[in-house]
């Protein structure tokens, strides 16, 4: 079987994280993240509307370059302004063409809390999203064993970072419920073709247990995308590509906003 993008990257952040020399349990003591929740601002409240997650991206490995002079302080004042509830920020340097920096500069420019979008392979990832000022980070189930985002879950948790836990399918959705994930994110893109599937988060969505706080990722260009998702049972929407090559972001964060979502259960 031909390798792939997500057996590359993984590849790539796995050596990385065999080359870190730091020992994160002499770390941990002194590592706590103190700022906004990520998990409060996605939680649905009274008013109904769906939660936005505005992300800041230069390119991906299969489209190459998104926006290549990109501003991360200023698109995520726009979409702050335009009303999103937290901001995702790519910090992949090889693949995405994004930085640490970036999060640090994010979460010094707005009020919202910030996720660090990683492969997060090892403890000392988990830490050094908390040191850079993200409020969350990712686990891909798919790049990962139930031990591992056991104890990655566990980490976060201790240092009062929160975690989106990513799925593709209805089995990786049941083992982020029984591994205790609070906010569990479905990506409709194909993480080994990288081909989105537009039908997946609602096919999967309903495996997840009712008190998950559940994110559609990719895939999400226009209104209907996220009217759709709404009603298939989802709190927030996680988007990027459409608000990064828009004209006029905050504008589209707005109308993204102002989509209603289904009632729970």
């Amino acid at each position: 079987m031909p390798a792939t993008y997500l057996d590359a990257i993984l590849s790539a952040h796995r050596e990385r994280a065999r080359n870190d020399t730091r020992v994160w349990q002499e770390r941990v003591q002194n590592v706590r993240y103190e700022g906004p929740s990520f998990h409060d601002a996605l939680a649905p409240r009274e008013e109904p509307y769906v939660r936005i997650i505005a992300e800041v991206k230069r390119r991906s490995p299969s489209k190459g370059w998104i926006d290549e002079h990109l501003d991360p302080v200023s698109l995520a004042r726009a979409y702050e302004q335009g009303g999103a509830s937290a901001v995702s920020v790519l910090t992949d340097e090889e693949h995405f063409a994004g930085s640490s920096a970036d999060v640090t500069l994010v979460r010094q420019s707005v009020a919202l809390p910030v996720l660090r979008k990683d492969f997060t392979v090892c403890e000392n990832d988990v830490l050094d999203a908390a040191e850079m000022g993200a409020s969350a980070v990712l686990l891909i189930v798919a790049a990962l064993t139930d031990l591992e985002l056991r104890v990655f879950l566990d980490l976060a948790h201790r240092v009062a970072l929160d975690a989106l836990v990513e799925v593709h399918d209805v089995e990786e959705a049941r083992r982020a419920s029984d591994l205790g994930a609070r906010i569990v994110g479905v990506n409709q893109r194909d993480l080994r073709s990288f081909e989105v599937d537009e039908q997946r988060a609602a096919q999967v969505v309903s495996a997840l247990d009712p008190g998950i706080i559940r994110v559609a990722e990719s895939g999400l260009v226009k209104v209907v995308d996220v009217e759709r998702t709404a009603q298939a049972g989802f709190d927030a929407v996680l988007v990027g590509e459409a608000f990064v090559r828009s004209r006029d972001p905050a504008t589209l964060v707005r109308k993204f906003a102002s989509v209603a979502r289904a009632p729970r259960d």
